[in-house]
């Protein structure tokens, strides 16, 4: 993304624990973040990931753990959620879907205190219903709402652009360091959350034109709009072009009624 910067260093007291399940839709695999101020006793863990055994051991290695946060429900951020709480003997799991919750509620909008951290949890409702960011001291952990490297797929119909839209916006107040899903940590939230929102406009400018030449479904935008996709991802194009249609089609004004002459 123009003019977003990835970060050398992390911010203190954050830990990076990559699982082991790259590919087209995960880059180098799922970014699992693990949260222990200085003197803390308990750490928190945002995003356990996958199932993967070694993986799951690796995170529980930086026990003792106080909670485990999701960002959304996507398989490649809370398949191990369940296996991880195990290991470390119960540790509540919570997200904004209670399905995914175990031992507490689910999250809602406010400020939580865990492991001696101020952790304040921002709904940003687009990539899926359920997306939520954590922000705490200098750092936004933004899940797959924003993404280290390139752009996230609003994954239509649980996912949704006019909300993704909104939570961009919200997200270009905090100039904090960006710690993502995925790819690389990135040194200003709001610069980045700037960045996607024009990508959006230009891409819906581009499905607007689509449009206007003919194209009436998803996979007609993604022939024109996406010529030269992956075979493997086209399954999110697809998705994504769904949104943007719905979207469109939701904003457009309705048409003048028309007065009958007689």
């Amino acid at each position: 993304m123009r003019g977003v910067t990835p970060v050398d260093r992390l911010p203190d007291g954050v830990t990076l624990l990559r699982a082991p399940n790259p590919g087209p839709m995960t880059l180098d695999g799922t970014n699992t973040w693990v949260l222990r101020p200085p003197g803390a006793s308990g750490a928190v863990v945002v995003d356990p990931g996958p199932d993967d055994p070694g993986h799951l051991a690796a995170i529980a290695a930086q026990g003792p753990v106080s909670a485990i946060l999701i960002t959304h429900g996507h398989h490649d951020h809370v398949e191990g959620a369940a296996r991880l709480s195990e290991l470390l003997g119960g540790v509540p799991v919570r997200a904004a879907d209670p399905a995914h919750c175990v031992g507490a509620p689910p999250l809602t909008a406010g400020v939580l205190v865990l492991a001696g951290l101020e952790i304040e949890v921002l709904p940003t409702a687009g990539h899926t219903r359920d997306s939520v960011c954590f922000r705490t001291g200098d750092a936004v952990f933004s899940g797959d709402t924003i993404l280290g490297r390139g752009t996230t797929v609003v994954a239509y119909p649980d996912g949704d652009l006019g909300s993704y839209l909104d939570s961009l916006t919200m997200l270009t107040a905090y100039q904090s360091t960006l710690l993502p899903g995925h790819g690389p940590a990135l040194a200003d939230c709001a610069a980045a959350a700037r960045a996607y929102l024009a990508h959006r406009r230009d891409r819906l400018a581009q499905v607007e034109a689509a449009m206007a030449a003919g194209a009436e479904t998803a996979g007609d935008i993604v022939d024109v709009v996406y010529p030269e996709i992956d075979p493997a991802i086209r399954f999110a194009a697809e998705a994504s072009a769904r949104a943007q249609l719905d979207y469109l089609r939701r904003e457009s004004p309705p048409l003048p009624e028309q007065l009958d002459p007689l």
